[in-house]
């Protein structure tokens, strides 16, 4: 056999070989849950696997909000609110539990300034935004009442919580999103594709990088107008994106935020937009809340020691100004080369 000939039966020889062995190739889906978009991107080396591997996903998130969305009444979390002041403790599932169980963690960690209890404070802006119209003095007060960690009782034996307090509402907008993300990527895990990404609403949990790379090349958005995006390489972890860049009342010349300090009832009034990378997405959302909540100086200190968390404040001054506060290991975080990159970005607002 001469060489040409060689050259052309190795080639198809290879070829075979490759579609035999199969080739891992990106697909992405998207599915309305939680009141936003998830997103999933894997590969996979048949579309198939990847389409019902997602659809798994897409269900045990689909589970988990019927378990914890305080929107629905008939929720699992809505109907152990309807027990506060009862003075009866609700068996509850693990899925619950364990979110609660962190939830409350962190409200020590951070004197109140992270509190699932603020469910009636939550309520009440959201209510004002929609209106566009403040909440009269004494209604905010009774919000504020109505609230405190320490009145959620747990008992990991027997897996019970208890309300204490009489009105008070649940609310774990700012940690169950990040855990149906974790939830979600451990399903595509299961299925066997590691190489795998799921965002909702700014927030983000990767798997292994894509096939030749050194992760999936995330977007960092920043307050400044016109500002360029940043990029980072993120595998094995999280990244969350907190802020009031949209969801916003403003009246008077005075910026309300969607994000309310459970220790006032009161919506923040300084413009701040955070990333936090974790090694989970129930990590960085309830983190990028509570940072939110307290501030670049006193949020620091829940993310001080720690070598796996990254976290950057953008924030403006009394003057207007754009100011930005990161710890080590945000300033340390491999970063994109977006000019010699031709990966896809996944930019998340």
């Amino acid at each position: 056999m001469n060489s040409g000939r060689l050259v052309f039966s190795l080639g198809l020889f290879f070829i075979a070989l490759g579609q035999a062995l199969g080739q891992a190739e990106r697909h992405e889906f998207s599915r309305p849950l939680m009141g936003m978009t998830f997103r999933i991107v894997v590969y996979a080396e048949a579309k198939p696997l990847a389409k019902r591997a997602s659809d798994a996903a897409f269900d045990r998130v689909a589970v988990l909000n019927k378990i914890m969305s305080d929107y629905d009444p008939s929720s699992e979390l809505s109907k152990l609110s309807d027990l506060a002041g009862s003075g009866k403790a609700a068996r509850i599932s693990d899925e619950l539990y364990r979110v609660l169980d962190a939830g409350q963690a962190l409200a020590t960690n951070s004197a109140g300034a992270f509190d699932v209890t603020a469910g009636a404070a939550t309520q009440l802006w959201r209510r004002a935004r929609r209106l566009k119209r403040m909440p009269p003095e004494y209604v905010i007060e009774n919000a504020r009442k109505a609230s405190g960690y320490r009145a959620l009782k747990l008992d990991g034996d027997a897996k019970t919580a208890e309300l204490t307090k009489p009105g008070v509402r649940l609310d774990l907008g700012g940690i169950a999103k990040g855990y149906a993300l974790d939830e979600a990527l451990k399903v595509l895990h299961k299925h066997g594709l590691r190489q795998a990404l799921v965002s909702a609403g700014g927030d983000i949990a990767a798997g292994d990088a894509p096939p030749g790379k050194p992760g999936w090349k995330i977007a960092l958005l920043g307050l400044k107008e016109n500002a360029a995006a940043e990029f980072i390489w993120v595998s094995n972890g999280a990244v969350a994106t907190s802020g009031d860049l949209f969801q916003v009342l403003e009246l008077d010349g005075k910026r309300h935020s969607h994000i309310v300090d459970p220790r006032t009832a009161r919506a923040i009034t300084e413009q701040r937009l955070l990333h936090v990378l974790a090694p989970t997405a129930m990590q960085a959302d309830s983190l990028a809340t509570a940072i939110s909540v307290l501030g670049h100086k006193d949020g620091m200190r829940l993310v001080s020691g720690g070598k796996t968390l990254g976290v950057r404040v953008a924030y403006r001054d009394a003057l207007g100004q754009v100011k930005e506060v990161s710890n080590p290991t945000f300033r340390a975080w491999p970063r994109a080369d977006v000019k010699s990159e031709r990966q896809p970005n996944i930019a998340e607002p």
